[in-house]
């Protein structure tokens, strides 16, 4: 079956606002095994509306809309399908009772805008909304289901989860469909393509699929496979993996979910082990990566955000000539101030990062893009030079990434 795609709203258009909810429920109906042919972004306006749900009419099964639900003028969706579905806006007193309470347990105070988001088509099935006011709405026209929700992501995915879910299961899941993700880092997408190539022929051969989903940093592999008995689709796909694990036994880092800086905290703290940060380029990043994790208080000290050479030196120990004869960005100083910092935080691991982030500040020798990457512990350290491009934001991750990495593969060890 096809399903397709409209997310509505003039700030999709305008590039004010991106479109994560295309992709999230693109991700979601994959999942399920329907195949979304089409995702567009359109217009608050009457007539793009109409002309898009007539084009969809004809050729998906499936349309899920987001946005224009809300209270305000600009939100015209509700009146417009409306239109199109040949109904009309009647009062749904058990929607208006929701809203009512969300209110008064909030304390603010309930406009005639916010009740009338209980004025629903007559037509649809209404669908709950436990986080903010303005309901799903499900219709059926010519055999096609079309499902409208809203545009705020937090409401959107829990309508998708709580409401449509289990319906989509129910009506359209025919056969099982698994789903698993191998994460990797340190490795290009297309030398990656080139290691694994026949065990990629193989897996293909046996009926699974295979999707490349590269990322700043990461490269995830996603199997599929589809089938009559889930358990065994997900033992055949976990056959593959083991293998995939013997081929690329260093750039696995974790599976579906899994983050780099929260496998790198388990690892952390299933050790006893501690860890302080010496950042220059990534300015912060790596710190900010590892706090966002919860408990990372068991494992991680401190940093020092080493911008300056002054700062390197005063706060770091690194020697003012390693400095001048090597450049600040070398394997000398990063070395120098990873053991730095391990030693004035007192950890058993710590990384440090020099690079020139950019897009300015480069030199023939050491172009926009060049960074030094150091992670010691107390018996020895390990440096590694990386090249990238002249993005600031995405040298930033990558470095960060790298680095958290390294971490990974020296706690192993």
């Amino acid at each position: 079956m096809n399903a397709e795609l409209i997310t509505i709203g003039d700030e999709l258009l305008i590039g004010q606002t991106v479109d994560t909810n295309g992709s999230w429920i693109g991700e979601q109906l994959n999942l399920l095994g329907i195949k979304v042919t089409q995702i567009s972004s359109i217009r608050d306006d009457r007539e793009h509306i109409i002309s898009s749900l007539n084009v969809a009419l004809n050729r998906s099964d499936l349309v899920i809309l987001t946005g224009g639900l809300g209270p305000t003028n600009d939100d015209i969706t509700k009146t417009t399908l409306c239109e199109f579905f040949e109904s009309q806006l009647v009062l749904n007193k058990q929607v208006l009772q929701k809203i009512e309470t969300y209110f008064k347990s909030s304390g603010l105070k309930m406009l005639k805008v916010n009740s009338d988001q209980a004025m629903l088509p007559n037509n649809c099935e209404p669908l709950r909304n436990d986080r903010g006011t303005a309901c799903g709405m499900w219709f059926k026209k010519n055999g096609v289901d079309f499902i409208s929700l809203p545009g705020v992501p937090y409401e959107m995915k829990g309508i998708f989860l709580e409401e449509i879910l289990p319906k989509l299961k129910t009506q359209y899941l025919t056969s099982n469909v698994v789903n698993k993700t191998i994460k990797t880092q340190g490795i290009g997408e297309s030398f990656l393509a080139e290691i694994i190539k026949d065990w990629e022929t193989e897996l293909v051969s046996s009926g699974l699929k295979l999707a490349y989903l590269p990322s700043p940093g990461i490269v995830k592999l996603r199997i599929t496979g589809f089938g009559n008995n889930e358990n065994e689709l997900a033992k055949k796909i976990d056959g593959f993996i083991n293998q995939l694990k013997s081929l690329i036994p260093n750039y696995i880092f974790g599976y579906e979910k899994d983050r780099l800086e929260e496998v790198v905290g388990e690892l952390l703290k299933s050790s006893g082990s501690s860890l302080s940060l010496a950042e220059s380029c990534t300015g912060g990043n790596i710190a900010h990566l590892i706090t966002a994790i919860s408990g990372s208080s068991a494992y991680y000290k401190g940093s020092v955000v080493a911008y300056s050479n002054e700062i390197k030196e005063q706060l770091l120990n690194v020697s003012p000539n390693l400095i001048k004869n090597n450049g600040a960005v070398s394997k000398e100083v990063v070395e120098q101030m990873a053991i730095g910092v391990k030693n004035a935080f007192n950890t058993d691991y710590a990384i440090a990062t020099s690079g020139i982030a950019g897009p300015s500040g480069g030199t023939k020798q050491k172009p926009v893009g060049t960074v030094w990457i150091a992670v010691a512990n107390k018996e020895k350290v390990i440096s590694k030079k990386f090249s990238l491009g002249n993005n600031r934001e995405r040298n930033i991750l990558i470095s960060s990434l790298s680095a958290l990495n390294m971490l990974r593969l020296m706690l192993l060890n």
